[in-house]
């Protein structure tokens, strides 16, 4: 697992990274919760999330945002964050040139900076967002959601309610040409306590189904 440094819009940032072993291996990076609450790439969720996908072949990134860990620059409320996360892509997709494929994951606030980012990054095939805080902040920029994702998320979470939730997979699952797969974890909060294996089990049965039908063809 090396440690990593790359610029980023602000200075440095701070990252994790492991690279695959095959030239040609699909890449995935993981954002990280809210940074004014914790949120740090160590963050459990975005720590298990980042092993589902080394062990299935790919090279994943994990990092800091600015502000964060060793990571130089400060909070900005989202804007520098979504900024932060599209030169991290940028980083990881220099190192992996014949990279066939792009997957996005985060959790909470990661859920809302990553789905900001796919919506910029034609080339994402996929994406799993946990915890999606809809209630929070603005999703309406998903107009329309250019990839098929997993959105999932616990039944007794208060932070990201199921509700407020539903309310956003309402919306994407109008839309064609994608589609978008809930899951809720029975009896989970927000972290997921005593559910992460669970939360990890899920969104790896969900990867391996996407990337079999994208291999046979499926598309999107």
């Amino acid at each position: 697992m090396p440690e990593v440094f790359f610029n980023g819009p602000s200075g440095r940032l701070e990252g994790r990274y492991q690279p695959s072993k095959e030239p040609n291996a699909p890449v995935a990076i993981l954002l990280h919760p809210h940074p004014e609450f914790g949120g740090t790439m160590n963050n459990q969720i975005i720590y298990h999330m980042y092993y589902m996908f080394v062990e299935r072949g790919f090279s994943v990134l994990r990092f800091n945002s600015r502000g964060v860990g060793r990571s130089l620059g400060a909070f900005d409320h989202g804007l520098g964050e979504l900024s932060d996360a599209a030169a991290a892509l940028d980083w990881l997709q220099t190192l992996n040139k014949e990279s066939p494929g792009v997957w996005i994951a985060g959790f909470s606030f990661g859920a809302w900076i990553g789905m900001q980012l796919l919506m910029r990054r034609p080339e994402v095939e996929g994406f799993i967002s946990v915890a999606p805080p809809e209630n929070l902040y603005d999703f309406s920029f998903l107009a329309p959601c250019p990839s098929s994702g997993l959105i999932i998320h616990g039944e007794n979470d208060r932070v990201a309610p199921p509700e407020s939730v539903q309310k956003l997979v309402d919306k994407l699952q109008t839309q064609k040409g994608i589609t978008i797969e809930q899951q809720i974890v029975e009896g989970a909060n927000h972290f997921f306590e005593d559910k992460i294996e669970e939360l990890v089990e899920r969104s790896a049965e969900y990867l391996d189904r996407r990337r079999a039908e994208i291999a046979s063809g499926g598309g999107r």
